[in-house]
């Protein structure tokens, strides 16, 4: 299911490109271009941190999917589709946190 909203997700902002930028948030975050998708992305970052530490479950999956819109967007801005990132993880799972951690030192 996750995969399938991620994937419904990432085509909404492909198709808010070409949205009018005066009513699509979308638009506009893409059309400031790629470092201001990273900026926006650390923001919510570290909102998600602070409801991790600090607030309840319902304000954490709120940052969260925040967190997972802007990493999206941010994506889109750099022409990098999420099951392109879906594969890399799915190629990681074979491995524990420590074995691929190592891999990628070598």
């Amino acid at each position: 299911m996750t995969d399938d909203v991620l994937a419904q997700l990432a085509a909404i902002i492909k198709d808010r490109k070409t949205a009018p930028a005066d009513k699509s948030y979308t638009r506009q975050l893409l059309d400031a271009g790629s470092s201001r998708c990273a900026k926006k992305l650390g923001e919510e970052a570290v909102e998600t941190v602070m409801a991790g530490v600090s607030e309840d479950d319902d304000a954490l999956r709120a940052e969260a999917a925040d967190l997972l819109y802007h990493l999206l967007v941010l994506l889109e801005s750099r022409a990098i589709a999420i099951d392109d990132v879906l594969a890399v993880l799915e190629k990681r799972m074979g491995l524990s946190g420590l074995e691929e951690k190592a891999s990628r030192t070598q």
